[in-house]
């Protein structure tokens, strides 16, 4: 009994994992815009893998000894997922939508922020 909930939990978490591997990948693909293909890989991707990598979790604690690689991986695709987004967002909107070549950054701690003018900033 408990081997079938098992099988049925573990075919239905892959099951999800990879519709939203599939719908980020459709994303991806069809978007037109740098930043709304973000949303593809980063939201629905992360999702479809973070949903199989639950399927391997379940399976591996109902019929094996217990593996807990599995949630690390979960943990540090969820953590960098955002942060490359976050990055590839800003370089596209300081690149202001051209292809021009990005200015040197100047010698000052603001220079990653766009419109911040270093004057109105406040020394901490």
């Amino acid at each position: 009994m408990t081997y079938e909930i098992g099988e049925i939990l573990v075919s239905l978490t892959i099951v999800i994992g990879a519709a939203f591997v599939l719908v980020g990948s459709i994303g991806l693909v069809k978007l037109d815009k740098p930043m709304a293909r973000l949303h593809g890989p980063t939201k629905a991707g992360t999702l479809g893998v973070g949903g199989i990598l639950l399927a391997s979790i379940i399976y591996s604690f109902a019929y094996g000894d217990g593996s807990m690689h599995e949630l690390l991986i979960m943990v540090f695709l969820f953590v960098t997922a955002p942060i490359s987004a976050h990055f590839i967002a800003k370089v596209h909107i300081h690149r202001d939508h051209t292809a021009q070549e990005l200015p040197d950054p100047p010698n000052d701690r603001v220079w990653a922020t766009k419109d911040i003018d270093p004057e109105e900033t406040t020394e901490a």
